[in-house]
């Protein structure tokens, strides 16, 4: 049976576990989402969704420049204040700062991706593989795929860690809820780049149309 991104994504939210061992999960019981339930939950992988219920209010504010030109700050909670002093804890927590300055995420879950820009990015994509040449029975499936795809680029959770590409952030994430105990929340972030939304500087522009007209 074939294992869909639609299959993943509804045992991810039934479980919240990571991506890849939902789709393992669900080859290994071909496609039963019930079965692949019980298969993360005789894993220990399951633990972590039970933990993602309760609040974590406690955690640290962390920031990390590169090279003076992108800034990011990052607010990731835990439950208590001990957890939030514990060594792993803050190296995810600058990891996740790193991330962002790196790939530049638009938001941190899919739920916060505002529905008229998938609505938009659908469009487009439908477009595209009409522009193809691609048959229209095939063209939904195709814009499903994509959409996955452009997940991975602009939400944080579904990125695949800069450190290991194999894991996604979100896989990160429930290891670590499951190797600490509690539960661990990246709630927010901003990222400031040099120079971005502004317009070039009217000398920049100048010495631009000066250059092509001598060129």
């Amino acid at each position: 049976m074939e294992i869909t991104a639609s299959m993943v994504k509804e045992l991810r939210e039934k479980t919240g576990v990571g991506m890849l061992d939902c789709k393992k999960a669900l080859v290994e019981t071909n496609g039963d989402i019930d079965k692949a339930v019980d298969y993360l939950r005789e894993k220990g992988l399951s633990k972590a969704a039970k933990k993602a219920s309760r609040i974590a209010a406690e955690g640290i504010v962390e920031s990390y420049i590169h090279g003076g030109r992108i800034g990011v700050l990052v607010e990731v909670n835990s439950e208590t204040d001990f957890v939030a002093k514990n060594d792993e804890f803050k190296q995810f927590v600058k990891d996740i700062a790193m991330q962002v300055a790196a790939t530049n995420p638009l938001c941190v879950t899919r739920e916060e991706v505002p529905q008229e820009k998938i609505e938009h990015e659908k469009e487009v994509l439908k477009q595209q593989a009409l522009n193809e040449g691609k048959p229209e029975n095939i063209v939904e499936k195709m814009v499903e795929g994509r959409i996955e795809k452009y997940y991975k680029e602009v939400v944080l959770l579904d990125q695949p860690f800069i450190k290991d590409p194999d894991k996604s952030i979100q896989d990160l994430l429930t290891d670590l809820i499951t190797k600490i105990g509690e539960n661990i929340k990246i709630r927010r972030f901003t990222r400031y780049e040099v120079g971005e939304g502004l317009e070039k500087r009217e000398e920049d522009f100048a010495a631009e149309v000066a250059k092509q007209m001598n060129a």
